[in-house]
This record gives C-alpha cells, structure tokens and sequence, in this order.
C-alpha cells in the first residue's frame, strides 16, 4: 500500500494467483468489462499461443469517493507454471492482499495444493506472512464435470481461514463478487494496521458501495 496524504490518494496492488489455465487472466477480462470506462485503464496481457500467460497481467483502475478520496488499484496475475517461479515471486512484492484461483476439476487437486504451497513459499522469500495476508480462494470453473463437489468446498471453508467463492469466470459468475470480496477484505486488514479510516474519514462500506457504482449496468 502506497499513501499519498497530499493528493489524498490510496493505492493498492491485489494479485491474482493459482496454476496454470485455472482462469486469473479470466477472471480480469470480466472485470474490466464490467468497469466503468472512466474508471479503468487499458487491461494489459501477454499470452503464449497456448493461452497461457507468459509474464503477467495487469489491470489499473481508479475510482473517488464522495469524500474526495482516490483509491488507486492494481489488479495483477502471475504465470502459473513452474517454470516461472521467480516472475511469480517479483509479482508478489508490495502486494496488499492475494486471489488465489483454484481449478474445481478434480484432476487438478495436485496442481492447486502445488501453487498454493508456492505462493506460500514465495510469500516468505520476499519477507511477508501469509497469515498476515488478506487472502481469499476461487474455486473456479464450476460449469465442467468431474470437478470437487459444494460440499466438498463448503467443507473446506469452514476448515480453513481464507473466505471461499465459487465462480465460472467465462460467463463472470462469481467474478465480481470474488473482486469485491477481496478488497473488502484487503481493506479491513489494512484499517487495523493502519487505521486508514481514521486518516481519510471514509470507512469500507463506502469504499465498496463506491466501486459498485463504478460497475457496468
């Protein structure tokens, strides 16, 4: 988190994550169609011919409150094969919180554990805590068979720390609400170290309802 008190301007850097083909790029494309015009900028993208990203996407948006706060978001994605291990890890420094992008089918169960495990590696190579973390998961790709049932997701939410979200990010179910969920999210962890609400008399209410608003009818 980046805070400028002069311009009265908050930016923060959200980064999408998960293995390869599980749909962060996905995940973004939708958003950015959603988003008003004037409040987003260009989506950029790399991709293989294999649709797979090569180094990473990003996505900057701006939005004000009616307070007259700015709130400045980077919407990034890192490459999710192993090969690109180190990318992964640049992309990550400075993040304020992470979406982790989980594939629903069942034979990518070992993949998903896989990157998980590495984002928690590259969280401590760059000297963050992933419990300190805001971090939320998507199981994405819901629409296709042989994948892990609800049960078996709702299972694991109420196990697990990290708030859960089912989504088919072709069609942008679950999209927005992953999106909205994880800056509700970043926000909160970020007030309580920082008291950001105290500073700019905005609260995370506002800041969300703000960012609706900004969404596409």
């Amino acid at each position: 988190m980046q805070i400028d008190f002069e311009k009265r301007e908050i930016q923060l850097k959200l980064v999408y994550y998960g293995p390869g083909l599980s749909g962060k790029t996905t995940n973004l494309v939708y958003i950015h169609r959603q988003v008003a015009p004037s409040s987003r900028g260009r989506l950029m993208t790399l991709e293989t011919k294999n649709d797979r990203t090569l180094f990473f996407d990003l996505l900057p948006m701006n939005f004000e409150t009616e307070s007259g706060i700015t709130i400045a978001l980077k919407l990034f994605t890192v490459p999710g094969q192993v090969i690109h291990d180190a990318t992964r890890r640049l992309v990550l420094q400075g993040a304020d919180s992470v979406a982790f992008i989980a594939d629903s089918q069942v034979s990518e169960t070992a993949a998903n554990r896989e990157s998980f495990l590495n984002l928690k590696k590259n969280l401590t190579e760059n000297g963050m805590d992933m419990k300190g973390m805001p971090v939320i998961i998507q199981f994405n790709k819901r629409d296709l068979p042989n994948i892990r049932s609800d049960q078996e997701i709702d299972m694991l939410a109420q196990k697990g720390r990290e708030p859960i979200y089912k989504a088919v990010a072709t069609t942008g179910e679950g999209v927005i609400e992953t999106f909205l969920g994880l800056l509700e999210l970043t926000w909160k962890r970020l007030n309580t170290w920082h008291d950001l609400e105290g500073k700019f008399k905005v609260d995370g209410n506002t800041i969300i309802n703000t960012l609706k608003r900004q969404m596409s009818k």
